[in-house]
């Protein structure tokens, strides 16, 4: 796009990171896109585009092999990926939140025996907090992990995993009993577990059982599953950061990274759905000339760019604070439900400015109008995001009466 969502004080590096992934976009992921998601299939020549290009170890420091660039970096590339197709972002997302737990997290074995693969996508990252019957309540897990000897027996259902069944390392978080007595509060007694799999459906490794995948309104190509542990044996040296207890706070964490993430999508695919409202508008003719010279459509057209601008700016500063090293928990929150309110808002106006073709499933927008509402439950639903924001004002805004 020439003239929206541009962003100020890059790099070189990071300007020529940003054009060779928009150059990608353009040229290997709009064409195939639509058609792809139609038979949702997964898109396997891209994401060996994807490694070619190094972005499996964009965020992974230079001593593991990856090209240590920033969140912002990274989010900036999911905005201009998601432009293309969300699904693709959706495939490097949970690699990226597991690389930054075990960069953040992993012991030094853990680093350096994981970090070097995932940097060249040898080994594609998944993670898993969710279960059948909790949502955002991550709290209530009830997947459960006893010591055994040198082992923990992992037992549970969990659910909504994104690259289920493409990914090789899953982090698992679940409820552990060593060194965690009864009363102990929820998220004191949760443990990440860092669990090597193999690719594919069914069994993946003794009482480990990747079921197959979810079908999904939008969000198609990527593979979103359920993970059963049935008797799961994990050796000791594969807690993440050697320590129970401490799952919760690192699964937040990347979470966090994820929450910038999803705002960076909506970011993009709100982008999408403005070009086509756009470009379609001046191509369109009624009452003898295009529709974008209506003034109804130029206000449509107004508000479409307003909030691809506001959202960009927001989810840039979520990205520059987590980077600086500070709590970003309220600027990725604010970031992520304002987003993806507006992706579904702009998407909604491309949709209408479209008219009856943009029900048809020749017209692009048809599958951006499926794939926006995934935006506003992932990684937290709003309301989620909206508790998680006014907590944070109350401790900022505390009254001293």
């Amino acid at each position: 796009m020439a003239r929206l969502a541009q962003t100020a004080g890059l790099t070189d590096i990071q300007q020529e990171i940003l054009s060779t992934v928009r150059d990608f976009v353009d040229k290997e992921i709009l064409p195939v896109a639509t058609e792809l998601e139609h038979r949702d299939e997964y898109p396997q020549a891209i994401v060996d585009g994807l490694k070619e290009l190094g972005l499996f170890g964009l965020m992974i420091p230079e001593e593991y092999g990856g090209l240590g660039e920033s969140l912002l970096t990274y989010a900036l590339c999911v905005e201009e990926i998601a432009r293309g197709w969300m699904s693709v972002s959706g495939i490097i997302n949970t690699h990226f939140i597991v690389a930054y737990m075990l960069k953040q997290h992993g012991t030094q074995e853990q680093k350096e025996y994981f970090l070097p693969r995932m940097a060249t996508g040898e080994v594609r990252g998944a993670f898993s907090m969710s279960e059948p019957g909790l949502g955002s309540d991550v709290s209530a897990i009830t997947s459960k992990a006893t010591r055994d000897g040198d082992d923990f027996v992992l037992n549970g259902q969990k659910m909504w995993l994104t690259n289920g069944g493409t990914s090789t390392l899953v982090a698992v978080l679940c409820k552990s009993d060593e060194g965690h007595p009864e009363g102990t509060a929820p998220h004191k007694s949760m443990t990440t577990f860092l669990v090597e799999k193999e690719p594919g459906f069914g069994e993946v490794r003794p009482g480990l059982t990747i079921p197959g995948k979810i079908d999904k309104m939008g969000y198609k190509g990527v593979d979103t599953t359920e993970l059963i542990m049935d008797g799961l044996r994990i050796p000791a040296n594969r807690v993440l950061g050697g320590t129970t207890g401490r799952g919760f706070y690192q699964m937040m964490d990347g979470v966090e990274v994820g929450r910038v993430n999803v705002a960076a999508r909506g970011c993009g695919v709100a982008q999408r759905a403005f070009e086509l409202g756009v470009a379609y508008a001046q191509q369109r003719h009624t009452f003898g000339k295009p529709i974008a010279q209506h003034q109804a459509i130029q206000f449509k057209l107004a508000e479409m760019a307003t909030k691809v601008e506001a959202a960009h700016a927001m989810m840039v500063n979520a990205a520059r604070k987590k980077d600086s090293g500070e709590r970003n928990d309220l600027e990725a929150g604010m970031a992520k439900y304002l987003a993806s309110e507006y992706c579904k808002e702009v998407v909604e106006d491309a949709f209408r400015i479209h008219g009856g073709y943009g029900f048809s499933k020749e017209y692009e927008i048809e599958r951006l109008y499926r794939e926006a509402p995934m935006l506003l439950i992932g990684e937290g639903t709003a309301e989620i995001q909206k508790m998680i924001i006014g907590r944070r004002l109350l401790e900022e805004y505390r009254f001293q009466g």
